[in-house]
């Protein structure tokens, strides 16, 4: 569970995505669910009303995932990556691996959780790859623990790219 007051890495995208999905929330989902409330609510007798009771339990998880939303977004630690510079792998590095075992190459960029597409090349800072990653060098071979097994990474190039 995060506290209160920690504070949530994202990348600028991630963080205009997020901006862009509570404005969608709110400007289209939420009148979109009161209009549905109104219609279900003239339908007559609210105790057996099932369209009612299905819209406004429909409302409560949307006002939670707002909530979310929202709360991450006042915690945002907002990094421009390219901005970034150095030879150690940080948040929002792009990293290209070789896996030790088979020799395939991967790129991954380490994002902020809720920006984590690891089938688009974005893993999770939490991840335990990216975790095995920070503060690391090109030339650096690390070990990882996946649900895999235990897999050999060397860090072939280190970028810092939007």
């Amino acid at each position: 569970m995060v506290t209160q007051d920690s504070r949530v890495p994202m990348t600028y995208q991630g963080y205009q995505r997020l901006l862009e999905e509570l404005k969608r929330l709110k400007g289209v989902e939420r009148p979109k669910l009161v209009q549905e409330i109104e219609e279900a609510r003239g339908h007559g007798d609210l105790s057996e009303n099932a369209e009612f009771h299905a819209a406004k339990e429909r409302q409560s998880l949307l006002d939670v995932q707002i909530r979310e939303i929202e709360d991450k977004l006042a915690r945002a630690q907002v990094i421009e990556v390219s901005k970034l510079s150095g030879d150690k792998v940080v948040f929002g590095a792009t990293v290209t691996l070789a896996d030790g075992n088979t020799g395939d190459k991967m790129v991954y960029q380490i994002v902020g959780d809720h920006e984590a597409e690891p089938k688009n090349g974005k893993i999770s800072i939490s991840s335990p790859i990216a975790r095995a990653l920070i503060g690391r060098s090109e030339g650096d071979e690390v070990e990882v623990r996946t649900p895999t097994g235990i897999r050999t990474l060397g860090i072939l190039r280190l970028d810092f790219i939007d």
